[in-house]
Protein backbone atom coordinates (compact mmCIF):
# COMPACT_ATOMS: atom_id res chain seq x y z
CA UNK A 1 0.00 0.00 0.00
CA UNK A 2 1.09 3.24 -1.14
CA UNK A 3 1.72 5.75 1.83
CA UNK A 4 0.60 9.02 -0.07
CA UNK A 5 1.06 11.19 2.98
CA UNK A 6 4.86 10.31 3.04
CA UNK A 7 4.91 11.35 -0.53
CA UNK A 8 4.53 15.22 0.53
CA UNK A 9 5.87 15.16 3.36
CA UNK A 10 10.07 16.03 2.78
CA UNK A 11 11.41 15.29 6.09
CA UNK A 12 9.34 11.67 6.77
CA UNK A 13 10.97 10.99 3.00
CA UNK A 14 14.89 11.50 3.98
CA UNK A 15 14.09 9.93 7.29
CA UNK A 16 12.99 6.58 5.11
CA UNK A 17 15.72 6.99 2.26
CA UNK A 18 18.52 5.19 4.62
CA UNK A 19 20.36 4.67 1.41
CA UNK A 20 20.53 7.95 -0.20
CA UNK A 21 18.38 7.12 -3.31
CA UNK A 22 16.80 10.30 -3.19
CA UNK A 23 19.98 12.26 -2.76
CA UNK A 24 21.30 9.86 -6.26
CA UNK A 25 18.67 11.22 -7.89
CA UNK A 26 18.91 14.83 -7.43
CA UNK A 27 23.08 14.79 -7.74
CA UNK A 28 22.61 13.14 -10.72
CA UNK A 29 23.46 16.19 -13.21
CA UNK A 30 26.65 17.08 -11.27
CA UNK A 31 27.54 13.21 -11.21
CA UNK A 32 28.14 13.84 -15.23
CA UNK A 33 30.13 17.35 -14.39
CA UNK A 34 32.21 15.22 -12.15
CA UNK A 35 32.30 11.82 -14.68
CA UNK A 36 33.27 14.09 -17.09
CA UNK A 37 36.11 16.18 -15.72
CA UNK A 38 36.99 12.40 -14.66
CA UNK A 39 37.67 11.37 -17.73
CA UNK A 40 39.13 14.58 -19.62
CA UNK A 41 41.51 13.88 -16.69
CA UNK A 42 42.06 10.18 -18.05
CA UNK A 43 43.05 11.27 -20.88
CA UNK A 44 40.38 10.26 -22.98
CA UNK A 45 39.48 13.41 -24.66
CA UNK A 46 43.16 13.58 -26.17
CA UNK A 47 42.54 10.09 -27.40
CA UNK A 48 43.06 9.96 -31.19
CA UNK A 49 42.34 6.68 -32.47
CA UNK A 50 42.74 5.34 -35.71
CA UNK A 51 38.94 3.58 -36.35
CA UNK A 52 35.81 2.87 -34.66
CA UNK A 53 36.12 -0.61 -33.41
CA UNK A 54 33.85 -3.47 -34.80
CA UNK A 55 31.81 -4.51 -32.14
CA UNK A 56 32.06 -2.94 -28.18
CA UNK A 57 31.64 -5.53 -25.49
CA UNK A 58 30.04 -4.42 -22.27
CA UNK A 59 30.48 -6.63 -19.08
CA UNK A 60 29.76 -5.38 -15.35
CA UNK A 61 27.63 -6.58 -12.80
CA UNK A 62 23.86 -5.60 -11.65
CA UNK A 63 21.48 -2.75 -12.73
CA UNK A 64 23.56 0.08 -13.65
CA UNK A 65 26.00 -1.83 -15.64
CA UNK A 66 23.48 -3.74 -17.92
CA UNK A 67 21.56 -0.19 -18.14
CA UNK A 68 24.34 1.33 -19.87
CA UNK A 69 24.92 -1.37 -22.14
CA UNK A 70 21.37 -1.50 -23.29
CA UNK A 71 21.91 2.49 -23.48
CA UNK A 72 24.94 2.22 -25.14
CA UNK A 73 23.73 0.04 -27.83
CA UNK A 74 20.68 2.31 -28.52
CA UNK A 75 22.57 5.30 -29.19
CA UNK A 76 25.07 3.66 -31.07
CA UNK A 77 22.81 2.13 -33.44
CA UNK A 78 23.91 1.11 -36.43
CA UNK A 79 27.27 2.35 -36.12
CA UNK A 80 28.94 -1.07 -34.01
CA UNK A 81 27.23 -4.09 -32.49
CA UNK A 82 27.29 -3.42 -28.79
CA UNK A 83 27.06 -7.04 -26.87
CA UNK A 84 26.70 -7.38 -23.27
CA UNK A 85 28.73 -10.07 -21.65
CA UNK A 86 26.21 -11.31 -19.01
CA UNK A 87 28.01 -13.07 -15.97
CA UNK A 88 27.38 -16.73 -14.73
CA UNK A 89 28.16 -17.83 -11.08
CA UNK A 90 26.74 -19.73 -8.21
CA UNK A 91 25.64 -16.48 -6.23
CA UNK A 92 25.60 -12.90 -7.06
CA UNK A 93 28.54 -11.95 -5.08
CA UNK A 94 31.14 -10.43 -6.74
CA UNK A 95 33.89 -13.21 -5.92
CA UNK A 96 31.46 -15.25 -7.65
CA UNK A 97 31.32 -13.80 -11.13
CA UNK A 98 32.55 -14.62 -14.19
CA UNK A 99 32.54 -13.06 -17.72
CA UNK A 100 33.86 -14.74 -20.83
CA UNK A 101 34.97 -13.30 -24.02
CA UNK A 102 32.90 -14.29 -27.38
CA UNK A 103 35.81 -16.61 -29.53
CA UNK A 104 35.47 -14.23 -32.41
CA UNK A 105 36.89 -11.33 -29.84
CA UNK A 106 39.80 -9.76 -30.90
CA UNK A 107 42.13 -6.53 -31.62
CA UNK A 108 39.54 -4.45 -33.96
CA UNK A 109 36.87 -5.07 -30.86
CA UNK A 110 35.89 -2.59 -28.04
CA UNK A 111 35.86 -3.68 -24.16
CA UNK A 112 34.10 -1.57 -21.61
CA UNK A 113 34.00 -2.93 -17.78
CA UNK A 114 31.66 -0.24 -15.74
CA UNK A 115 31.43 -1.05 -12.10
CA UNK A 116 30.24 0.25 -8.73
CA UNK A 117 32.70 -1.97 -7.01
CA UNK A 118 35.64 -2.75 -8.53
CA UNK A 119 36.40 -5.85 -6.72
CA UNK A 120 35.22 -8.81 -8.92
CA UNK A 121 38.14 -10.75 -9.63
CA UNK A 122 36.12 -12.07 -12.92
CA UNK A 123 36.31 -8.54 -14.33
CA UNK A 124 39.85 -8.87 -13.58
CA UNK A 125 40.60 -11.81 -15.44
CA UNK A 126 38.43 -10.79 -18.21
CA UNK A 127 40.76 -7.94 -18.68
CA UNK A 128 43.76 -9.82 -18.66
CA UNK A 129 42.33 -12.20 -20.98
CA UNK A 130 41.41 -8.99 -23.62
CA UNK A 131 44.65 -7.80 -22.98
CA UNK A 132 46.35 -10.92 -24.26
CA UNK A 133 43.94 -10.96 -27.24
CA UNK A 134 44.80 -7.34 -27.78
CA UNK A 135 41.73 -6.28 -27.37
CA UNK A 136 41.56 -2.55 -26.43
CA UNK A 137 40.07 -2.66 -22.28
CA UNK A 138 38.27 0.72 -20.82
CA UNK A 139 37.04 0.14 -17.06
CA UNK A 140 35.39 2.73 -15.12
CA UNK A 141 35.28 1.60 -11.02
CA UNK A 142 36.12 3.14 -7.76
CA UNK A 143 39.69 4.50 -7.62
CA UNK A 144 41.91 1.93 -5.29
CA UNK A 145 39.83 -0.92 -6.47
CA UNK A 146 41.27 -4.39 -7.39
CA UNK A 147 40.15 -3.38 -10.94
CA UNK A 148 41.86 0.19 -10.93
CA UNK A 149 44.91 -1.91 -10.78
CA UNK A 150 44.60 -4.46 -13.47
CA UNK A 151 43.56 -1.77 -15.99
CA UNK A 152 46.08 0.55 -16.04
CA UNK A 153 49.22 1.03 -18.68
CA UNK A 154 49.46 -1.01 -20.70
CA UNK A 155 46.70 -3.30 -20.59
CA UNK A 156 43.96 -0.67 -20.66
CA UNK A 157 42.58 2.91 -19.78
CA UNK A 158 41.04 3.16 -16.43
CA UNK A 159 38.37 6.26 -15.23
CA UNK A 160 37.79 6.43 -11.66
CA UNK A 161 34.24 6.37 -10.33
CA UNK A 162 32.63 9.73 -9.96
CA UNK A 163 31.57 9.58 -6.23
CA UNK A 164 30.47 12.45 -4.12
CA UNK A 165 32.18 13.23 -0.80
CA UNK A 166 29.48 11.41 1.21
CA UNK A 167 30.14 8.15 -0.34
CA UNK A 168 32.47 5.93 0.87
CA UNK A 169 33.98 3.67 -1.56
CA UNK A 170 33.27 -0.17 0.33
CA UNK A 171 29.66 1.44 0.92
CA UNK A 172 28.73 2.40 -2.75
CA UNK A 173 29.86 -0.82 -4.06
CA UNK A 174 27.15 -2.80 -1.80
CA UNK A 175 24.60 -0.76 -1.05
CA UNK A 176 24.08 2.29 -3.97
CA UNK A 177 24.68 0.26 -7.16
CA UNK A 178 21.21 1.02 -7.74
CA UNK A 179 21.51 4.56 -7.07
CA UNK A 180 20.46 7.17 -10.02
CA UNK A 181 23.90 8.50 -9.65
CA UNK A 182 25.36 5.30 -10.30
CA UNK A 183 23.75 5.16 -13.79
CA UNK A 184 25.44 8.56 -14.99
CA UNK A 185 29.15 7.80 -12.89
CA UNK A 186 29.32 4.74 -15.47
CA UNK A 187 27.70 6.16 -18.40
CA UNK A 188 29.01 9.41 -18.46
CA UNK A 189 32.94 8.35 -19.33
CA UNK A 190 32.01 5.44 -21.54
CA UNK A 191 30.02 8.17 -23.77
CA UNK A 192 32.84 10.77 -23.66
CA UNK A 193 34.90 7.72 -25.04
CA UNK A 194 32.30 6.67 -27.71
CA UNK A 195 32.18 10.16 -28.83
CA UNK A 196 36.32 9.79 -29.30
CA UNK A 197 35.96 6.97 -31.65
CA UNK A 198 33.36 8.07 -33.72
CA UNK A 199 30.70 6.07 -32.50
CA UNK A 200 28.53 8.39 -30.61
CA UNK A 201 28.14 12.27 -30.90
CA UNK A 202 28.69 13.22 -27.11
CA UNK A 203 31.01 16.06 -26.96
CA UNK A 204 31.38 18.51 -23.85
CA UNK A 205 29.22 20.82 -24.25
CA UNK A 206 26.46 18.06 -25.34
CA UNK A 207 27.60 16.25 -21.46
CA UNK A 208 27.11 19.48 -20.17
CA UNK A 209 23.60 20.37 -21.56
CA UNK A 210 23.00 16.68 -19.98
CA UNK A 211 23.24 17.89 -16.60
CA UNK A 212 21.85 20.84 -17.08
CA UNK A 213 18.34 18.96 -18.53
CA UNK A 214 19.02 16.31 -14.95
CA UNK A 215 19.28 19.77 -12.90
CA UNK A 216 15.98 20.82 -14.29
CA UNK A 217 14.19 17.51 -13.77
CA UNK A 218 15.47 16.98 -10.65
CA UNK A 219 14.02 20.67 -9.06
CA UNK A 220 10.60 19.77 -10.81
CA UNK A 221 10.72 16.12 -9.08
CA UNK A 222 12.49 16.88 -6.38
CA UNK A 223 10.99 16.16 -2.61
CA UNK A 224 9.76 19.65 -1.71
CA UNK A 225 7.83 19.51 -5.20
CA UNK A 226 3.78 19.11 -4.44
CA UNK A 227 2.48 15.54 -6.06
CA UNK A 228 -0.14 17.70 -7.99
CA UNK A 229 2.91 19.52 -9.75
CA UNK A 230 5.77 16.91 -9.76
CA UNK A 231 5.53 14.49 -12.30
CA UNK A 232 7.67 12.00 -10.54
CA UNK A 233 5.21 11.74 -7.49
CA UNK A 234 2.14 12.18 -9.76
CA UNK A 235 3.57 8.82 -11.56
CA UNK A 236 4.45 7.11 -8.22
CA UNK A 237 0.87 7.33 -7.09
CA UNK A 238 -0.64 6.08 -10.63
CA UNK A 239 1.59 2.85 -10.22
CA UNK A 240 1.02 1.86 -6.26
CA UNK A 241 -0.79 -1.57 -6.44
CA UNK A 242 -0.67 -1.60 -10.31
CA UNK A 243 0.59 -3.73 -12.94
CA UNK A 244 2.62 -1.71 -14.94
CA UNK A 245 2.88 -1.97 -18.65
CA UNK A 246 5.77 -0.06 -19.93
CA UNK A 247 5.33 1.10 -23.62
CA UNK A 248 8.31 2.83 -24.95
CA UNK A 249 8.85 4.64 -28.34
CA UNK A 250 11.43 5.51 -30.05
CA UNK A 251 15.20 4.33 -29.99
CA UNK A 252 15.88 5.91 -26.40
CA UNK A 253 13.09 5.37 -24.97
CA UNK A 254 13.35 1.71 -24.97
CA UNK A 255 16.35 1.10 -22.75
CA UNK A 256 15.06 3.84 -20.45
CA UNK A 257 11.51 1.36 -20.14
CA UNK A 258 13.42 -1.92 -19.79
CA UNK A 259 15.84 0.07 -16.92
CA UNK A 260 12.56 1.52 -15.38
CA UNK A 261 10.94 -2.02 -15.24
CA UNK A 262 14.68 -3.17 -13.24
CA UNK A 263 14.54 -0.49 -10.89
CA UNK A 264 10.54 -0.48 -9.90
CA UNK A 265 11.24 -4.48 -9.02
CA UNK A 266 15.07 -3.87 -7.69
CA UNK A 267 14.09 -1.13 -5.41
CA UNK A 268 10.16 -0.55 -4.90
CA UNK A 269 9.68 -4.77 -5.34
CA UNK A 270 6.98 -3.64 -7.97
CA UNK A 271 7.00 -6.49 -10.93
CA UNK A 272 6.20 -4.61 -13.90
CA UNK A 273 7.17 -5.41 -17.80
CA UNK A 274 8.40 -3.02 -20.80
CA UNK A 275 7.68 -4.05 -24.39
CA UNK A 276 8.36 -1.32 -27.79
CA UNK A 277 5.43 -0.18 -29.84
CA UNK A 278 4.18 -1.34 -32.08
CA UNK A 279 5.23 -4.41 -30.81
CA UNK A 280 3.46 -4.29 -27.39
CA UNK A 281 0.28 -4.09 -28.14
CA UNK A 282 -0.19 -7.77 -29.46
CA UNK A 283 2.28 -8.39 -26.48
CA UNK A 284 0.61 -7.26 -23.92
CA UNK A 285 -3.37 -7.15 -25.20
CA UNK A 286 -4.16 -10.53 -23.09
CA UNK A 287 -3.27 -9.00 -20.23
CA UNK A 288 -5.59 -6.07 -20.97
CA UNK A 289 -8.00 -8.56 -21.29
CA UNK A 290 -7.94 -10.97 -19.00
CA UNK A 291 -7.88 -11.17 -14.54
CA UNK A 292 -5.49 -7.79 -14.79
CA UNK A 293 -7.72 -6.04 -16.76
CA UNK A 294 -9.31 -2.58 -14.99
CA UNK A 295 -12.68 -4.13 -15.63
CA UNK A 296 -12.18 -7.36 -14.26
CA UNK A 297 -15.47 -8.14 -12.32
CA UNK A 298 -14.26 -8.57 -8.50
CA UNK A 299 -17.13 -10.25 -7.52
CA UNK A 300 -16.94 -12.94 -9.95
CA UNK A 301 -18.60 -16.56 -8.67
CA UNK A 302 -15.82 -18.27 -9.13
CA UNK A 303 -13.19 -16.04 -7.28
CA UNK A 304 -10.96 -17.59 -4.57
CA UNK A 305 -13.32 -17.13 -1.33
CA UNK A 306 -10.56 -17.99 1.25
CA UNK A 307 -7.77 -15.39 -0.29
CA UNK A 308 -9.85 -12.25 -0.89
CA UNK A 309 -6.15 -10.57 -2.28
CA UNK A 310 -7.29 -9.48 -6.01
CA UNK A 311 -4.83 -9.15 -9.10
CA UNK A 312 -3.13 -5.80 -9.56
CA UNK A 313 -4.63 -4.11 -12.30
CA UNK A 314 -3.03 -2.90 -15.51
CA UNK A 315 -1.98 -0.12 -16.05
CA UNK A 316 0.10 1.63 -19.31
CA UNK A 317 3.45 3.70 -18.88
CA UNK A 318 3.39 5.43 -22.55
CA UNK A 319 7.31 6.77 -22.54
CA UNK A 320 8.03 8.44 -26.05
CA UNK A 321 11.34 10.01 -26.96
CA UNK A 322 10.11 12.26 -30.08
CA UNK A 323 7.74 14.95 -30.40
CA UNK A 324 4.24 14.14 -30.65
CA UNK A 325 3.07 13.81 -34.64
CA UNK A 326 4.38 11.52 -37.81
CA UNK A 327 4.13 7.96 -37.80
CA UNK A 328 3.16 6.85 -34.34
CA UNK A 329 1.91 4.08 -32.85
CA UNK A 330 0.53 6.12 -29.92
CA UNK A 331 -2.81 6.61 -30.58
CA UNK A 332 -3.72 2.88 -31.28
CA UNK A 333 -1.98 2.20 -27.69
CA UNK A 334 -4.36 4.90 -26.32
CA UNK A 335 -7.14 3.27 -28.34
CA UNK A 336 -6.26 -0.45 -26.92
CA UNK A 337 -5.79 0.27 -23.60
CA UNK A 338 -8.99 2.78 -23.01
CA UNK A 339 -10.65 0.25 -24.83
CA UNK A 340 -10.21 -2.21 -21.61
CA UNK A 341 -10.58 0.91 -19.24
CA UNK A 342 -7.27 0.58 -18.62
CA UNK A 343 -5.68 4.08 -17.82
CA UNK A 344 -2.56 5.58 -19.36
CA UNK A 345 0.39 7.91 -17.75
CA UNK A 346 2.38 9.50 -20.21
CA UNK A 347 5.74 10.91 -20.03
CA UNK A 348 7.18 13.15 -23.13
CA UNK A 349 10.36 14.80 -22.51
CA UNK A 350 10.43 18.64 -23.85
CA UNK A 351 12.63 18.98 -26.79
CA UNK A 352 16.13 18.71 -27.26
CA UNK A 353 18.94 16.70 -28.26
CA UNK A 354 18.61 12.77 -27.76
CA UNK A 355 20.76 12.62 -24.86
CA UNK A 356 19.17 15.47 -23.23
CA UNK A 357 16.01 13.75 -23.78
CA UNK A 358 17.63 10.34 -22.72
CA UNK A 359 18.25 12.23 -19.64
CA UNK A 360 14.80 13.54 -18.88
CA UNK A 361 13.22 10.38 -19.29
CA UNK A 362 15.42 8.49 -17.05
CA UNK A 363 15.50 11.17 -14.40
CA UNK A 364 11.68 11.58 -13.92
CA UNK A 365 11.39 7.07 -13.81
CA UNK A 366 13.86 6.95 -11.48
CA UNK A 367 12.34 9.42 -9.32
CA UNK A 368 9.16 7.62 -9.51
CA UNK A 369 10.95 4.71 -8.60
CA UNK A 370 12.54 6.06 -5.33
CA UNK A 371 9.55 7.32 -4.10
CA UNK A 372 7.34 4.04 -4.65
CA UNK A 373 10.52 2.37 -2.46
CA UNK A 374 10.48 4.81 -0.21
CA UNK A 375 6.69 5.00 0.13
CA UNK A 376 5.07 1.41 -0.50
CA UNK A 377 4.52 -0.66 3.30
CA UNK A 378 6.77 -3.31 3.02
CA UNK A 379 8.96 -2.33 0.16
CA UNK A 380 10.83 0.29 2.25
CA UNK A 381 14.54 0.74 1.12
CA UNK A 382 17.09 -1.25 3.56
Amino acid sequence: MLDETLLDAPDALAVADRRGLLRGAAEAGARVRTAARHATEAGITALHPEGRPRTVLVAGPGTAAAGVADLIGALAGASAPVVRLAPTGVAPAAGALRWALPGWAGPVDLLLLPTTDGSEPGLALLAGQAYRRGITVVAVAPEGSPLSEAVSGSHGLFVPLAMAPHEARDEYGENLAASPGALWALFTPLLALLDRVGLIEAPAEALERVADRLDRTAERCGPAIATYSNPAKTLAAELAESLPLIWTEGDAAGPVGRRFAAVLAELAGLPALAAELPEALPAHGVLLAGAYAAAADPDDFFRDRVEELQAPRARVVLLRDRPAGGLSAAPAARELALGHETAVSELEPEEGDALETLAELLAVTDFAAVYLALTTSGHMAP
